[in-house]
């Protein structure tokens, strides 16, 4: 995706597994598949939400808590929230809050059957809010995948390769991920468009980084390079 969007030049996942199985014994690409039957739901522009919730743990093995907003339609990361220890509903509320200030906010907000989303608080805040909740299916991960991959990304690409040390350590680089993610990261279910892309629905000439004068740029503090023009 990345090759595509920086030299315009079309590759096959299939072909990237040769080249890695070649030179990289212990790569394992694997093929993505899209979400099945909830696919209508990423085109509600602008009127839905997903929120989910996930757990790490810094260097010195304390768990924190990380909250994730993203928009369906453009896959965009909203924001996130980190809260040390337990979680209450005043907890949710103050990290869900924190993400949507200053924000327009959805008709809709998706959100999986975990008991920690049941508290009357939660609950409170989102009719204040005037924001309606929508439960996914329960024991069945696919009805919310869009935010369940993100949270994957964010472990996988991101938070499995570096430490953080406290609560405002985390906020800090998922911050930076977050700008990453939206501005930068091609996405094959967006047509190799960014988040950022999708949003302003603006339709540009594509702009294609000849192979024989481009460099690397770093991002998130030289965790990702990706290539652009010299």
């Amino acid at each position: 995706m990345q090759i595509f969007k920086a030299f315009g030049i079309e590759i096959s996942s299939f072909s990237v597994g040769r080249i890695l199985r070649k030179h990289y014994k212990n790569s394992n690409p694997g093929k993505g598949e899209g979400p099945s039957w909830l696919t209508f739901m990423g085109h509600m522009k602008d009127s839905l939400w997903s929120v989910d919730l996930f757990r790490c743990e810094s260097i010195n093995l304390k768990s924190y808590w990380a909250m994730i907003v993203i928009d369906i339609y453009t896959r965009r990361i909203i924001g996130f929230a980190v809260h040390a220890g337990d979680c209450n509903g005043v907890a949710y509320c103050r990290m869900f809050n924190k993400i949507i200030s200053g924000k327009e906010l959805p008709a809709y907000l998706s959100s999986d059957n975990d008991p920690l989303f049941r508290f009357h608080r939660w609950k409170a805040n989102l009719r204040i809010l005037d924001v309606e909740e929508i439960k996914t299916v329960p024991q069945t991960p696919v009805s919310h995948p869009f935010v369940e991959r993100v949270v994957g990304i964010c472990r996988q690409e991101y938070l499995d390769h570096l430490f953080f040390w406290n609560s405002i350590d985390l906020q800090r680089k998922l911050d930076q991920f977050q700008k990453y993610y939206n501005n930068t990261r091609a996405h094959s279910s967006l047509e190799w468009q960014t988040p950022k892309e999708k949003a302003s629905e603006e339709i540009t000439a594509k702009k294609v980084v000849s192979l024989d004068h481009y460099r690397w740029k770093s991002h998130c503090k030289g965790l990702y390079k990706l290539p652009v023009a010299a």
